[in-house]
């Protein structure tokens, strides 16, 4: 396994196509998420030093790939990690939009690969494959999808995919291709893993948990000579104290009702997703268990789907609960908080400086500088560094 010491993470935050707010659960905080406060949102992960952000798929959330294309250009440094579809999408067209999107980016983008596990959203979306059915194809697709940006000519004849002189005029900035994001808990979803893709993702269990999926993977790619980075989904409320985090985890879901849980909750159930499956036993539904590992708290998964941890706590608090992920294998982390732009902030101010945080080479520090950084006290003196008493 890796050593946290000798290791940089790279850090992503989270663009909320699906909505945000200062509160789960309620219009109680809600904000307008429009494309001005999604633009405000990735550029201050840009500005910050964040690797990228990762936006959302699914019915319930604005279009991944319109949203990334639009506000890309308004960034400098961030990479875009944005879903492709097996089932949903043709991998020959997934390809050219992968390839035109990598090339209008100058190559920022990243590529999260979607299976979906909701049966229900799956058939309105025209989708009406079982859970197996599901990886067949998706193992199918990235095999197309990845051939034809790699400028190979695509011949195949599959189960469920036929493609005939298949070519991509153009490529990728990337070569052969954007790096492909994965997140499959089941057997299935594994073997797709090891064998198609670039980094597995997990969703935030405890760290032990992570350590045991990390094994398994690893094992399994290594059995057929292929190797794997990790990363890990996660939601954050850092504070200046270990109270002020826990109080703040409290008011997130102070508008929770027990009957939003349990209409949430019977959502989850008719999933087909392991993964899910697997968020939903960290809590089951209880408030009075949340936290279910050191700092580790279950309460964003009692209403949302998805990731549903959140790690809590002051800073160094935090930043000791990230290294022990990365002592376990996982060197990516996918980081979220609400409401998104402000918590993007003070992520970044808070702990980025007590990590070892890949970032551009031109990235500003986060210390006080020549800049107007803190405001300017009686209109003459430059605020210290530390806090005076």
């Amino acid at each position: 396994m890796s050593n946290s010491k000798n290791t940089s993470a790279n850090i992503l935050w989270f663009l909320p196509t699906h909505g945000d707010g200062r509160y789960l659960g309620t219009t109680t905080g809600g904000r307008e998420v429009n494309f001005n406060y999604l633009r405000q949102i990735a550029q201050a992960a840009d500005q910050l030093g964040y690797f990228g952000v990762l936006l959302p798929t699914g019915r319930s959330c604005e279009d991944s790939w319109v949203v990334a294309s639009a506000i890309a250009p308004w960034t400098e440094r961030l990479k875009y990690l944005v879903a492709v579809r097996p089932g949903l999408q043709s991998p020959s067209v997934a390809a050219r939009m992968t390839a035109t999107l990598d090339r209008v980016t100058n190559g920022r983008l990243l590529v999260n690969v979607v299976t979906g596990g909701d049966p229900v959203e799956n058939a309105g979306d025209g989708i009406f494959l079982n859970h197996a059915e599901r990886y067949e194809v998706t193992r199918e697709f990235l095999n197309v999808y990845s051939d034809l940006l790699a400028g190979k000519t695509v011949n195949t004849d599959g189960k469920h995919i036929k493609i005939h002189d298949g070519r991509l005029l153009f490529r990728p900035v990337q070569s052969p291709r954007p790096p492909l994001y994965f997140g499959g808990s089941s057997d299935a979803g594994i073997d797709v893993a090891v064998d198609a893709v670039d980094k597995y993702l997990t969703w935030g269990e405890p760290p032990a948990a992570v350590a045991e999926k990390v094994a398994r993977v690893k094992a399994a790619a290594d059995k057929r000579g292929r190797k794997l980075s990790f990363g890990i989904r996660l939601h954050v409320i850092v504070r200046e104290t270990n109270e002020q985090a826990w109080k703040a985890a409290d008011e997130l879901i102070q508008y929770v009702t027990d009957e939003t849980v349990a209409s949430a909750q019977k959502i989850f159930a008719r999933m087909d997703s392991v993964g899910q499956k697997r968020m939903a036993e960290l809590h089951g539904g209880r408030r009075d268990q949340l936290e279910i590992s050191p700092n580790l708290w279950a309460g964003v998964g009692l209403v949302r789907g998805g990731a549903g941890t959140a790690l809590v706590g002051d800073a160094e608090t935090v930043a000791a609960r990230i290294r022990e992920y990365q002592d376990v294998g996982v060197d990516t982390f996918i980081m979220s908080g609400y409401p998104h732009l402000e918590e993007a902030y003070r992520f970044a101010e808070l702990v980025f400086p007590l990590l070892s945080v890949n970032q551009a080479s031109n990235v500003a520090e986060l210390r006080v500088n020549t800049g107007p950084f803190g405001e300017t006290i009686a209109n003459e003196a430059r605020p210290s560094a530390t806090a005076s008493g």
